[in-house]
């Protein structure tokens, strides 16, 4: 399939640009924007809303499958198109329990996977008041975690609340939005892995990574993760299990809390090409992007394998309003040995938006300095200067 059509068209979606131009497929682009990332490497842009159908089926017509940057698409308004023969990858019953939170929790608890213990209360009025109605298996106290069940990205919709006071001012903000509330889990790392699975059934995994989130949101990936191997193996086994329950074709994001206590929990599942795999452009033998490309249209998949040592991926992310683009800050970044720099040519900055990343390589670690400690080193070193 040589003609991959794309819903969505953020930094994401441009980054399949130079993959899709090695493997000679075309990508067609929806997305609502002009200036969105994508429309600058897509050879055809239709410009409307990622959840218009009536864009999608426009969308079928000029390509041989199509595939998502994004979860924010309308489920049910794609489903007659699927019905009529138009090709999704992965297919939209793949994406069905994954794309509400509460639904992708008890999926995962049902296949057999680790959770950490979560409920949906059926309404938000009360549970400010200590009125939990959660029943017997469920009493978590605080600190406890509160989600909003659909469009949380980034740290957006996801809220760690220490007490009553900040959960009755949470549920006034978001009002009636449907919520999950889970345990907060103490943790030693978190952890994530991408996984692809082929037209034909075939798995890859990439190295288990270690991401360090600040206020929700990703500031480092170290890679490879210092793990035991024991949880290296329980990760793939987890990735596995996933992607063959779903029976699902493309690439997945799963992310993961080691505890302190040494268990894995499952945290959250991305159905497509996700911010902790960055590393792979630079890193890897075959970039996620590349992966994900050649899971959807049929072709066999790459080498996961890393061609470094280790590396450390770091998002730079805006902290101030602005229209800058930091030229004289990347040309220092640019200047440490090893470092590729991708900026995503975004035109406004804004706290927490994500505007571009740094992936350091690493092929020799002094015998003094731990490799998790060189990668921690060079983070900071970007970090001092961003």
């Amino acid at each position: 399939m040589k003609r991959v059509g794309v819903i969505g068209g953020g930094q994401l979606a441009w980054m399949m640009g130079d993959a899709a131009k090695a493997l000679d497929i075309e990508l067609i682009v929806q997305t609502p924007q002009a200036t969105d990332p994508a429309a600058a490497i897509a050879s055809e842009t239709i410009l409307a809303p990622i959840d218009d159908a009536a864009a999608t089926a426009l969308l079928a017509e000029k390509c041989d499958v199509i595939t998502f940057e994004n979860e924010f698409i309308n489920l049910e308004a794609l489903m007659p198109l699927q019905a009529k023969g138009i090709c999704f990858r992965p297919r939209l019953e793949v994406l069905a329990p994954l794309l509400d939170k509460y639904h992708q929790r008890c999926y995962l608890r049902d296949i057999g996977l680790p959770v950490p213990q979560f409920v949906a209360p059926e309404r938000n009025e009360g549970l400010g008041t200590g009125d939990w109605g959660l029943g017997e298996d469920f009493s978590p106290g605080f600190p406890v975690v509160l989600k909003v069940r659909r469009h949380g990205y980034d740290g957006q919709g996801t809220f760690i609340l220490k007490d009553r006071q900040s959960l009755e001012a949470t549920l006034e903000k978001i009002g009636e939005t449907p919520v999950l509330l889970e345990e907060f889990v103490p943790f030693s790392k978190e952890l994530a892995v991408i996984a692809a699975r082929s037209v034909d059934g075939e798995i890859v995994t990439y190295p288990v990574v270690e991401t360090q989130q600040e206020d929700q949101v990703c500031r480092r990936v170290l890679v490879p993760a210092d793990i035991d191997p024991g949880v290296q193996l329980q990760v793939e086994s987890i990735a596995h299990t996933l992607l063959e329950s779903l029976q699902a074709i493309g690439l997945f994001g799963i992310e993961l809390f080691l505890t302190t206590n040494g268990k894995i929990l499952v945290n959250e599942i991305a159905p497509r090409t996700h911010n902790s795999g960055h590393f792979t452009i630079d890193a890897s033998y075959t970039s996620q992007f590349e992966m994900h490309l050649r899971s959807v249209s049929g072709l066999p998949l790459g080498n996961p394998a890393l061609k470094c040592d280790a590396a450390v991926m770091v998002n730079l992310l805006g902290y101030e309003h602005s229209h800058s683009d930091y030229q004289e800050k990347r040309q220092k970044i640019a200047q440490i040995p090893n470092c590729h720099l991708l900026w995503y040519g975004k035109t406004e900055s804004r706290p927490g938006r994500k505007l571009g990343h740094v992936t350091i390589l690493l092929n020799h670690t002094p015998e003094s300095t731990s490799t998790t400690q060189q990668l921690q080193q060079l983070a900071e070193q970007v970090e001092s200067i961003w």
